[in-house]
């Protein structure tokens, strides 16, 4: 019997091997498929596009050798309407625009998509002047002589005006770049804020705004802007030495991303701003910007539990989240 119950259970033991070396098998094929899937569509992708990008590449080549010849002796003025003035413009404008629905609830068809429905309906005028007014200070008495101070440095390193313009292919790795540095630096330094230390004299003023509007997204203590809002775009470039194209690409995506995380609408086609959202409601969820670094230390277990979470998906329709997929009802005590 001893040796009948032995051999089965090593007939058992044998199986189970089996089947844990066939589920890997099967995995690694299905993981190196799906990899050389990723890769072949990737490089065609990138194929077609750098074809466009050296199509018309010709044409930008000889705007920017224009501009280089206009500003000749006076480069410098180039890099700051190119690193200041085009990222504020595309900030302003497509805050302006979220203004209009913030004040008036119109039009209709992108107030309905409100996260937080209820809030900012309309949002307070009097709290939204002193925003403004800080938003302002902090991009005239911070980010541009932070800018100011970037450009020596980065002249130094590369001339952000150099003639030839980059490669499609070297703007693509610069933005991956650009996009992990700021994850993480963005993690830290805000998470370092919501310390009992710092989070009462500094970042408590962002948090003033539990529901979140989009010119708020740099309204701020300037100790906060220059640590949180300012450095973690900046020290991409500046590792890369970038050209002031990239720059100027880069600081605009930034500014429209977090003005999207913070304008208080889930829009169809965009980004989801329900992570930062959820942060904004609860403080202590939801730090980062990816998402990657939230995973990795369990910051965003009670957001991951919640229809915040299920609604945290790229809006490929027209029905608002917020009505396919409601919130629980509360329970009555």
């Amino acid at each position: 019997m001893k040796g009948e119950a032995g051999h089965m259970l090593h007939n058992e033991k044998s199986k189970q091997e089996g089947h844990i070396w066939g589920s890997m098998r099967r995995t690694a094929f299905i993981l190196g498929s799906g990899l050389l899937s990723f890769v072949a569509f990737w490089n065609s992708v990138t194929w077609h596009l750098q074809r466009f990008w050296g199509a018309s590449g010709y044409f930008w080549q000889a705007q920017w050798e224009r501009l280089l010849t206009t500003f000749e002796g006076k480069e410098w003025i180039l890099f700051f309407i190119g690193a200041i003035q085009v990222p504020c413009l595309f900030f302003w404008s497509f805050n302006g625009l979220l203004l209009v629905v913030d004040t008036t609830g119109k039009p209709n068809f992108i107030s309905r998509y409100r996260i937080q429905i209820g809030k900012n309906e309309p949002v307070d005028p009097v709290k939204l002047r002193q925003s403004i007014r800080t938003v302002l200070f902090n991009q005239c008495m911070v980010s541009f002589p932070m800018v100011v101070f970037l450009y020596p440095f980065l002249k130094w390193w590369g001339d952000p005006c150099r003639r030839e313009l980059p490669t499609f292919h070297w703007f693509l790795l610069e933005l991956a770049i650009f996009t992990l540095i700021e994850e993480v630096l963005f993690y830290y330094s805000h998470r370092l804020l919501h310390h009992p230390t710092f989070y009462k004299k500094i970042h408590k003023k962002h948090h003033e705004w539990t529901a979140p509007i989009g010119v708020i997204s740099l309204y701020a203590h300037p100790i906060e802007h220059v640590v949180s809002n300012m450095l973690p775009a900046i020290v991409g470039p500046l590792v890369m030495g970038s050209h002031l194209s990239s720059i100027t690409v880069w600081f605009s995506l930034a500014l429209i991303i977090t003005t999207i995380s913070h304008c208080g609408y889930h829009l169809p086609f965009l980004p989801s701003p329900e992570f930062h959202d959820y942060h904004h409601l609860k403080f202590n969820q939801c730090y980062g910007v990816l998402g990657v670094l939230d995973h990795l230390h369990g910051t965003d277990i009670m957001f991951k539990q919640t229809k915040a979470y299920e609604r945290h998906v790229l809006l490929l329709g027209f029905t608002p989240l917020s009505e396919s997929i409601p919130d629980s009802p509360k329970r009555i005590e």
